[in-house]
């Protein structure tokens, strides 16, 4: 039986705060390392054949409501991992997006968006997608009033789609780290006929080992987009 192709890759990144309290750390220190697990994951991805995108849950439009000072840092964390990560992806050949509500963010945070956005946007071996101030719903009621603006009487499937911020239409495999077992306002339309997956590892504990092992998992499994096998 030949593999399922695995394209699209979306991953929920949870367990940062519970991986540094359980080591009596601060909660920012989880997501210190949490950052560095991103570009192990990105490097991976970049170097499987057939992976196009991987698009990471970085900042929810929820993340607001977490504690000022947390989110300040987080800001920061943004900021300084676009910088340091920039000789990361163009070493891998990665494009850079941000999708999301990037407006909220400051001035200084906007610019080194579009900055890293520039620099790697004709690099082609992947995508590398965060998901930043983004919530499900707010995205695809934006896509609808996008199109109502643009003067659409009737709105399709296919018109949604391509109104919506991601450059793909579906995610093949959704990756949630951490033990919860819940969606989270995340790609709500993309992820239709995603295979879930779900693991007990906190995301500063995930390896490429483990993915490895999960995409093998992903590729054996028979996809039937509600038909039968």
């Amino acid at each position: 039986m030949p593999k399922t192709t695995l394209k699209n890759l979306a991953i929920i990144m949870d367990g940062n705060g519970r991986w540094a309290q359980q080591r009596g750390l601060n909660r920012t220190k989880g997501h210190e390392q949490g950052a560095e697990i991103i570009r192990d994951v990105t490097v991976y991805c970049a170097k499987h054949p057939s992976i196009e995108t991987v698009t990471f849950y970085a900042f929810s439009t929820e993340n607001w409501k977490r504690p000022k000072l947390e989110v300040e840092f987080l800001m920061k964390l943004l900021d300084r991992y676009l910088q340091k990560e920039l000789d990361t992806y163009q070493n891998n050949n990665v494009c850079f997006e941000a999708i999301g509500n990037i407006g909220a963010f400051s001035d200084k945070l906007q610019k080194r968006i579009k900055i890293t956005e520039e620099a790697t946007r004709n690099n082609t071996d992947l995508t590398h997608i965060l998901a930043l101030n983004y919530g499900g719903r707010a995205e695809i009621t934006a896509a609808v009033n996008k199109l109502i603006t643009e003067g659409k009487k009737e709105v399709t499937e296919a018109d949604i789609s391509s109104a919506l911020q991601t450059p793909y239409s579906d995610i093949d495999l959704l990756i949630r780290t951490s033990g919860e077992e819940r969606i989270s306002n995340y790609l709500l339309w993309q992820i239709s006929y995603a295979e879930l997956y779900f693991t007990e590892t906190l995301w500063p504990d995930f390896t490429t080992q483990e993915l490895d092992e999960i995409v093998t998992d992903f590729e054996q499994r028979t996809r039937r987009f509600g038909g039968l096998a």
